[in-house]
């Protein structure tokens, strides 16, 4: 009889790439994927660490995912990712629940790590494996070695649940900015880039597969390849190769850090149909003497000239970005700055974040640490006003036609599908809800009249006229 695995992945998509490793080499040890974790022997929970919200979510999910080791046939509970590098050793006194813990860093031991919890016999054994620890004599194993040992393995088999009609690739791990209020470079490491040619080979096999969007992600995806192609900012050339791919039809950016944006990049942008003009750049603030207390290497002056530079390259650019309130030392008027700058530049997509001290940060050791009564004060003021200027942009839209990548039935409305325009990533911006022609599939791209915008939703109909 099969032994099956389930995997709960938690945080941004990179942790959704790190998962589609471990299914591979869940796979290579001979289980199967099942999506009901009650028939699991096996339960991964990737975790998330980045603040508050996403490790108490990453605890809870810990904690539900335990119960079908009482109540189902799981045998085995490990818990991944980032904050299990950052703090398995605490929470392995916290969560006796959890048999494993498996760092970012070490991801191509899980093989060695499902060994050892299947073979161990007595507490000695598990001495035979390096960086492996045992909390106490009923093996509850540690594995975590250094974030920088591990990138990607480009020769795992792509397991049939790890693709859909988009899919994330990661051409980065790790982070060399060091922002005073950021724990990714001591969960992932220093930033390393894949090679180019892995990379291309990694996008043919998923759209052989059936991805048609290809979502690029990285700490900072706009720095790619300056760490192993003699300093050279390689994103252009990577998208250039990459929308060669007969079968692929958007590519899309995450996460690309305003130093690092070039007019060459831009112009690509503007020029390949394939590009989603959509550009995610976390901004974080505008006051000058914050982004310094952050330890961010631009300030307003350069980055309104390069905002501005983008609206004129990249005509109905979709802009995403996120800022964090609350920062120590942040004023009245910086915060009231800040307000007036969203108000101006009317970003498309704006996410914000209570600024939250991290442990091993330099910002949360500064002075003039703002009372939380206070940042959710101003996040729900500065939330308020995005939630305006998106209404405004959304009403704006009503009986356009747009271009919509179907995703599937919609959870909300029976008989209706949802899609996205090229302004919206997966899971992170807004949908568009239509009602399919009878041959429409995941990842086609139709053409969609809108007639209605609610919330943060379009509603329309299917053109006849065809799409991409």
């Amino acid at each position: 009889m099969p032994r099956h695995y389930h995997i709960v992945t938690l945080g941004c998509p990179k942790n959704a790439v790190d998962s589609r490793q471990l299914s591979a080499y869940l796979s290579g040890e001979g289980y199967e994927h099942t999506e009901d974790p009650a028939r699991a022997d096996v339960i991964v929970v990737n975790t998330c660490g980045f603040i508050e919200d996403a490790k108490a979510e990453s605890v809870e999910a810990v904690l539900e995912a335990a119960k079908w080791k009482e109540a189902g046939s799981c045998e085995y509970l490990i818990m991944a990712g980032c904050l299990a590098q950052k703090y398995s050793r605490e929470l392995a006194q916290e969560l006796p629940e959890v048999d494993a813990y498996l760092g970012t860093g070490d991801i191509a031991g899980l093989p060695a790590l499902l060994n050892t919890l299947g073979s161990v016999k007595c507490f000695d054994a598990v001495k035979t494996l390096n960086s492996l620890e045992t909390k106490k004599k009923d093996f509850t194993l540690i594995r975590v070695t250094e974030p920088n040992n591990y990138l990607y393995n480009e020769n795992l088999p792509l397991t049939p649940e790890a693709t859909g009609h988009y899919a994330y690739l990661k051409i980065a791990e790790g982070c060399d900015n060091r922002c005073s209020y950021c724990v990714i470079p001591s969960i992932r490491g220093d930033y390393r880039s894949r090679r180019l040619d892995d990379i291309v080979k990694e996008a043919v096999v998923l759209t052989e597969n059936g991805v048609r969007e290809l979502i690029l992600v990285a700490q900072d995806t706009t720095n790619y390849g300056a760490d192993i192609y003699d300093g050279k900012l390689m994103l252009p050339q990577l998208l250039a190769e990459l929308v060669r791919i007969a079968d692929l039809k958007w590519l899309r950016l995450l996460y690309s850090y305003p130093k690092h944006i070039t007019p060459q990049l831009l112009k690509l942008i503007a020029n390949e149909e394939k590009i989603c003009s959509y550009l995610d750049i976390p901004l974080q603030h505008i006051s000058d003497h914050i982004l310094k207390a952050m330890g961010r290497p631009i300030g307003q002056k350069e980055t309104r000239r390069i905002l501005a530079e983008i609206k004129s390259v990249i005509p109905g650019v979709t802009l995403r970005t996120t800022f964090i309130v609350g920062f120590p030392g942040e004023s009245e008027a910086d915060f009231e700055e800040l307000l007036t700058f969203v108000r101006e530049m009317q970003f498309d997509r704006a996410g914000f974040f209570a600024y939250s001290p991290q442990p091993d940060t330099k910002a949360a050791v500064l002075p003039k640490q703002v009372p939380e009564e206070i940042k959710q004060y101003r996040l729900d003021r500065i939330a308020s006003v995005q939630a305006e200027i998106m209404a405004a942009k959304l009403a704006r839209q009503v009986n356009t036609v747009l271009a919509v990548i179907a995703d599937g039935p919609c959870e909300e409305a029976e008989g209706l599908w949802e899609g996205r325009t090229a302004g919206d990533a997966p899971e992170i911006d807004g949908i568009v809800c239509f009602k399919p022609f009878p041959k429409t599939r995941p990842g086609d791209i139709i053409n969609v009249r809108i007639t209605h915008s609610i919330d943060f939703s379009l509603l329309g109909e299917i053109c006849h006229e065809s799409g991409q």
